[in-house]
């Protein structure tokens, strides 16, 4: 009750105040969040890798737009990225919408936490940093908004479920995607097995990403245990040419996350690894 007070006083007060145009809050924000370069791998000098490496942008192209939003996926769908990750929690009223954490404070002027909001009140608050946060009616997109920048493209929406348990609501997330004509495109990753294993209760062909710890005989074990096409989703530093070898064996696919540089991308290439999934490298 507090939060929700105190947050219409920060939506009808600072936001204006911190938003216009020569406030020195927004001066400041716009020099430290100024639209970054994107590095290439052709251009860099290495055109075969890059036309074998597969590449996701993790929450979108954020050297353009803040993360998890509907301008930083555009980008990637401009850029032909292979897939866009985003992250998806629920409201208070149970509309998934794209947060990485929980808390609005780390992306947004307001306090408090993503689910102790509706969506309607969601779509009040402003984002306060990343890269062009200043844009005109930007506002926290729904799992819907996202799954539209896809339709009729070749990238493909990759949606993380950061939501704890309700693993009794996953089915949603599948119902949102078949909806969109998009569930022989999307790709659906979690930490959490168990809402992995929910997924494909509610579908026995969409293709799942487990993000475990590394690449061994118990994860594995542990992906193949959901049953269909289950992958692999790994840091980067826990990967081997063994392993990557070895889960190939196994029939599973692998893909690796925590690069963002070519060079990384040239050491990950050649132990085997042909997903990548960065935050600021393009083809």
């Amino acid at each position: 009750m507090f939060f929700s007070f105190l947050n219409k006083i920060i939506s009808v007060i600072l936001v204006p105040l911190f938003m216009f145009p020569l406030s020195p809050v927004l001066l400041v924000k716009k020099l430290i969040y100024r639209q970054q370069d994107i590095a290439s791998i052709a251009a860099s000098g290495y055109e075969m890798i890059s036309n074998e490496v597969f590449l996701t942008a993790h929450r979108g192209i954020t050297a353009v737009a803040p993360e998890n939003t509907l301008p930083a996926y555009e980008k990637a769908v401009e850029l032909g990225f292979y897939s866009a990750e985003c992250d998806i929690r629920l409201s208070k009223d149970d509309h998934w919408v794209l947060s990485h954490g929980d808390d609005l404070n780390h992306h947004f002027w307001q306090v408090g936490n993503i689910g102790d909001y509706t969506l309607e009140e969601l779509k009040t608050f402003s984002y306060k940093n990343g890269c062009n946060f200043w844009q005109k009616d930007l506002r926290i997109p729904t799992l819907d908004e996202f799954l539209e920048v896809f339709e009729g493209t070749s990238t493909r929406p990759q949606i993380e479920i950061k939501e704890p348990g309700r693993y009794d609501y996953i089915y949603t997330v599948v119902d949102a995607v078949k909806a969109h004509g998009l569930e022989d495109q999307a790709i659906i990753i979690a930490f959490d097995i168990e809402h992995l294993k929910a997924a494909r209760r509610a579908d026995p062909d969409i293709e799942l990403w487990y993000l475990a710890d590394g690449v061994n005989e118990d994860t594995i074990a542990a992906a193949k245990s959901v049953g269909g096409n289950v992958w692999l989703s790994c840091n980067i530093s826990s990967a081997s040419a063994e392993n990557i070898a070895l889960a190939k064996s196994e029939g599973v696919g692998t893909s690796f996350w925590d690069i963002d540089s070519v060079e990384e991308v040239v050491t990950a290439y050649n132990m085997g690894a042909r997903y990548i999934e960065t935050d600021n490298i393009s083809k």
